[in-house]
């Protein structure tokens, strides 16, 4: 039972992103050699009116973040603004709340509970817990401009059933928060790779095997295929609205995870992506690009 909770703690805070993770100081002083020496030149900008006009024409605009840097979530902030100002129709789709929670947002948005309530409610120290505060802004700027705002994650208990013993074991009741079976497509071989090389880094310290490997990408693909048709959903019933979507790196690079799968499900939908901290210790695919752009900003205001 230790092993499994180990395991689904690695799996729900850092998921893929365990592999991109960088901390902010790391970011801070690497930021100008580190990216143009693993990256193209026109993927890796300073200076978000680089990357602006690309992101306006986008219907969906991914921020992947590194969930502990709290310059990346100042940087979301700051690029949300700017789209703002050009497109009052934005939409913000957040990795850290979960389906089940959505009217719990919706209340905060129209003031009917406060702050405090929304994250005792939506039990976000539990079931995200990372500082309150990087988020914290984007939520009262979602409030103060009336803006929507999307729970978009798989709820942490079907995730951590389907870590210890996949699909099949749903109930229909567990399977009403996550797209139909049909739907969750693991046969992305890139993907597999990547995903697997994380559940290695943990079975090297004697935890898992070969089953408990498959069930781990299973459990990556369903929180991805759960938040794009979150995200399709929303496009389909509000067709004239931006989603920016806030989630970690991991469900972003290369398009395997969340931007493929909405994709699937809306074909010829304009997307951008940006990785908001440069992406470190992982294995790269120099034939393709790892995201539209890597953001090198230092934070606060430019």
């Amino acid at each position: 039972m230790k092993n499994w909770k180990k395991l689904y703690c690695h799996l729900l805070i850092f998921t893929l992103s365990c592999l991109l993770c960088i901390s902010p100081t790391y970011a801070q002083e690497k930021i100008e050699t580190n990216c143009t020496q693993k990256f193209t030149a026109s993927q890796c900008v300073s200076k978000w009116q680089q990357i602006l006009p690309e992101l306006q024409k986008a219907q969906v605009v991914y921020l992947g973040e590194t969930h502990d840097s709290q310059i990346d979530h100042q940087n979301q902030l700051k690029i949300i603004q700017q789209l703002y100002k050009g497109n009052r129709k934005i939409a913000i789709a957040m990795e850290m709340f979960q389906r089940p929670y959505q009217d719990v947002v919706n209340q905060y948005l129209a003031g009917k509970i406060t702050e405090a309530e929304l994250v005792e409610k939506s039990e976000y120290k539990q079931r995200w817990g990372f500082p309150w505060e990087y988020y914290a802004p984007i939520l009262r700027l979602a409030k103060e401009k009336r803006l929507p705002v999307l729970a978009l994650n798989t709820p942490s208990e079907v995730t951590r059933k389907v870590a210890r013993q996949g699909l099949s074991s749903l109930t229909p009741s567990e399977r009403k928060f996550i797209p139909p079976i049909a739907e969750i497509r693991t046969d992305n071989q890139q993907y597999r790779q990547l995903a697997l090389a994380a559940f290695r880094k943990h079975q090297a310290a004697g935890h898992g095997n070969s089953e408990s490997a498959e069930r781990f990408f299973t459990a990556q693909v369903l929180w991805d295929e759960t938040m794009a048709q979150g995200i399709a959903k929303f496009v389909r019933a509000n067709p004239n609205y931006q989603v920016v979507v806030l989630a970690g790196q991991g469900h972003i690079i290369y398009g395997y995870g969340i931007p493929s799968r909405v994709e699937r499900r809306l074909k010829g939908i304009k997307q951008r992506s940006v990785l908001l901290s440069v992406p470190s210790g992982m294995i790269t695919q120099k034939e393709q690009a790892i995201a539209d752009f890597i953001y090198q900003g230092k934070g606060g205001k430019e």
